[in-house]
């Protein structure tokens, strides 16, 4: 096995003591000339040089490592998206994630914390795949962390702009001339199952937008589970409650599959019978025949976001459109225009 090159083969290279050749590769402020400074980083680059991990982190306090824990994040199909954003940010930065996979279990969750509080990781990114409120997180105080899709007392939190995502959603269709606008999906009065405090957001935005441009919903279909079948009876129903509306807004992409299977079934033409316009941008929007027209869920650049903020840096320089409310980033959710809208 090959011998790993130290600062004192360097040193021996280029001519130096290991003290200059230390302050050299660890750019630390020194009155050392720019020759001997070129020298040595050419010694170090010819003899394959790297630093030595366990002597950084005893030197700095640092150990280049960042924890990244989720409840089933990794597991969903939203995963390499945040992942990228993750590794994206923290390579550049020369950072390592460390990944830990919970289950919604509150012992591996705990866990995990303390797995990767004896690693003496740097900070903490914590993912959620159902946006919700963290009770309890035992992160020392010390130690930087922010939260991902969820909110925790006194650390930051990186959400999707679902308000702004919802207007957004109301002033497509009207900008399209549509004012005979259906809504199918939104989660009953007073109902918890399956609810993320991502979907009163979405739904404040679409309300305050409506009001906005003086609209009411021809028709609405209420509904928890947002799957293809709440879309399909959604459809139906919304078509028997007012025949000549001109655009539906689905609630989730997978609602709006449903909704184009009943239209299908009706012998009515999207969009040239009716528009439709949804959110999330799952893989199955750009599949769907027309595609649909959606407001997509930011993954990467929540994940690209998180960590820039635990390396001191602002989301904004990435990033365009971030808001901050509070301790929340708030990312914007772009619209994707494919062709389920037509112009009246």
């Amino acid at each position: 096995m090959a011998r790993r090159i130290t600062l004192a083969d360097v040193a021996l290279k280029a001519g130096a003591s290991k003290a200059t050749v230390s302050l050299v590769l660890n750019n630390r402020e020194s009155r050392i000339s720019p020759e001997t400074s070129e020298r040595i980083r050419v010694a170090a680059q010819e003899l394959g040089y790297t630093p030595n991990p366990a002597a950084q982190t005893l030197r700095t306090g640092k150990t280049q490592t960042l924890a990244f824990i989720s409840d089933e994040v990794l597991t969903t199909r939203f995963a390499s998206a945040m992942i990228h954003g993750i590794l994206e940010v923290a390579e550049s930065h020369d950072q390592m994630i460390l990944m830990a996979e919970t289950e919604h279990s509150p012992q591996r969750w705990q866990k995990s914390l303390a797995s990767m509080k004896n690693r003496q990781v740097d900070g903490f990114i914590l993912g959620l795949m159902r946006a919700r409120n963290l009770q309890k997180v035992d992160i020392p105080l010390n130690q930087p962390a922010v939260v991902v899709n969820g909110k925790a007392q006194g650390i930051a939190s990186i959400l999707p702009d679902e308000h702004r995502a919802g207007q957004q959603a109301v002033e497509y269709l009207v900008a399209h001339g549509h004012k005979k606008i259906a809504l199918i999906g939104r989660p009953p009065a007073g109902s918890s199952e399956h609810a993320t405090m991502n979907i009163p957001r979405r739904m404040a935005g679409i309300d305050d937008a409506m009001r906005t441009a003086g609209l009411g919903f021809s028709a609405e279909y209420q509904e928890v589970l947002w799957e293809g079948e709440a879309g399909y009876l959604g459809a139906l129903a919304v078509l028997e409650q007012a025949p000549d509306i001109s655009a539906v807004i689905a609630a989730n992409d997978r609602i709006a599959f449903g909704v184009y299977r009943a239209f299908q079934e009706r012998g009515i033409s999207v969009p040239e019978d009716i528009s439709v316009i949804s959110f999330d941008d799952e893989e199955l929007a750009s599949y769907m025949h027309p595609g649909l027209t959606t407001l997509r869920l930011p993954y990467a650049q929540m994940g690209q976001a998180a960590t820039q903020i635990l390396m001191q840096e602002d989301p904004a320089n990435l990033i365009s459109g971030v808001r901050s409310e509070g301790n929340e980033v708030l990312i914007p959710m772009p619209l994707i225009e494919r062709d389920s809208v037509k112009t009246l």
